[in-house]
């Protein structure tokens, strides 16, 4: 009988060469286990989903309770489902007075579909605005909008009526016109290797969607859920978007998405045509359930009032001759090493010692370090110990 492995690389499809091929059997906290017992610490939280750490009892408890009463029962939106009424509430009392409708989904992507369709439908235009060496997804809408080739190349042509603009830059504004439906944009670019906006970026960006009757959509699928600092990152910069994008984060561990605007806008969906946006599984009452434990645990815990210490303890920690800078947005952090070689072989070398790490799409130069928020002071003290072991060693080579 084949092994675990083997029946991996044979029937599930692959999305590299070279997987990394770790044998989960059970997880928690901030661990990984493999089939031979031995831990890993997830630095990268499952690429910034688990913020509350793997299995966490409050999540775990919730989900189970949920699966006693009842899981799937219709296409969503047809149903009055206690889970998903008391998370949009729940949401919807920690957001703006604008973001009161909540669409739920069942991941990031499908919350930047759903968000394309509402401001095309909502503006009656089609011109859609996106930021260069940025990631909304990899359906073939949400791929539109990225403009690298090397990832959209074999898939084209793409959507058209699709720009791009470079972030934090301030003279591109003016390619905002009154053709944009929307521009799309990340709080805080992740892939791109961390990328915080400038002083006064989006409040500019902001005037000019406002000049034009552009909708704002502010992609916190990566930067939500407490991993900047606060709740929801566009509140550390003094705009409110009209649409918001959430998911990673927001489930604990299980499935989910939302893409959030206001009644008035998200009304617009409802009608010419009726079913303007339809999911059969999205907004799932397993999902939300864990969902609503996991904002429920944020809220009442001092995880995001940490995340600030706990970056600072992490730039503190991580000094060595190899590291040429760290761009950081609390636990949204980029480590950026010399070539893609070296960051390989230190994610290697890191492996090997039982953390895992990662690296970024657009910028292949950094190592990723995007931990649950949960994670201790003596944790990030062992985890950077890890780190500069692994630099010396490939650097020392």
């Amino acid at each position: 009988m084949p092994n675990h492995r083997q029946l991996f690389l044979s029937h599930l499809a692959q999305t590299s060469a070279s997987p990394l091929l770790l044998e989960i059997e059970r997880a928690e906290g901030i661990y990984l286990y493999d089939k031979d017992n031995k831990s890993y610490i997830d630095l990268i939280a499952g690429i910034g989903v688990s913020c509350l750490g793997h299995c966490h009892p409050k999540v775990i408890q919730a989900a189970k309770d949920q699966l006693d009463k009842y899981l799937h029962t219709m296409v969503y939106g047809e149903y009055v489902l206690t889970p998903q009424v008391k998370l949009a509430h729940l949401l919807a009392e920690q957001l703006p007075d604008s973001l009161n409708s909540i669409y739920f989904v069942n991941s990031g992507t499908e919350a930047t579909e759903g968000a394309m369709k509402l401001a095309k439908r909502y503006t009656g235009r089609s011109e859609i605005i996106a930021c260069k060496n940025a990631y909304h997804g990899s359906t073939q809408g949400a791929a539109s909008l990225m403009d690298s080739a090397f990832f959209t190349q074999a898939y084209r042509p793409l959507l058209p009526g699709i720009k791009h603009i470079d972030f934090n830059c301030l003279y591109c504004l003016h390619q905002i016109t009154t053709k944009t439906a929307c521009v799309i944009v990340e709080t805080v670019q992740g892939e791109w290797g961390i990328r915080p906006p400038v002083e006064g970026y989006l409040k500019a960006l902001r005037q000019r969607c406002d000049e034009v009757g552009a909708l704002l959509v502010l992609d916190e699928i990566q930067a939500g859920y407490g991993r900047t600092g606060s709740l929801f990152a566009f509140e550390q910069y003094g705009v409110v978007p009209d649409v918001l994008l959430l998911a990673k984060g927001m489930g604990g561990g299980m499935p989910i998405g939302a893409f959030v605007s206001s009644k008035k806008i998200m009304n617009t969906l409802s009608f010419d045509p009726l079913l303007g946006h339809i999911t059969t599984f999205g907004g799932h009452p397993v999902s939300c359930a864990a969902a609503l434990a996991t904002l429920e645990c944020l809220l009442e815990e001092k995880y995001i009032g940490e995340v600030k210490q706990k970056e600072s303890l992490f730039r503190k920690l991580l000094i060595h001759p190899a590291i040429q800078t760290i761009r950081s947005a609390g636990l949204m952090m980029a480590v950026e090493l010399d070539t893609f070689e070296n960051v390989q072989a230190v994610i290697s070398r890191c492996l090997e010692n039982g953390l895992i790490t990662d690296w970024f799409l657009f910028n292949d130069k950094c190592l990723r370090i995007a931990p649950p928020l949960l994670i201790t002071e003596d944790e990030i003290n062992k985890a950077c110990k890890i780190i500069l072991d692994a630099l010396d060693a490939v650097f020392t080579v």
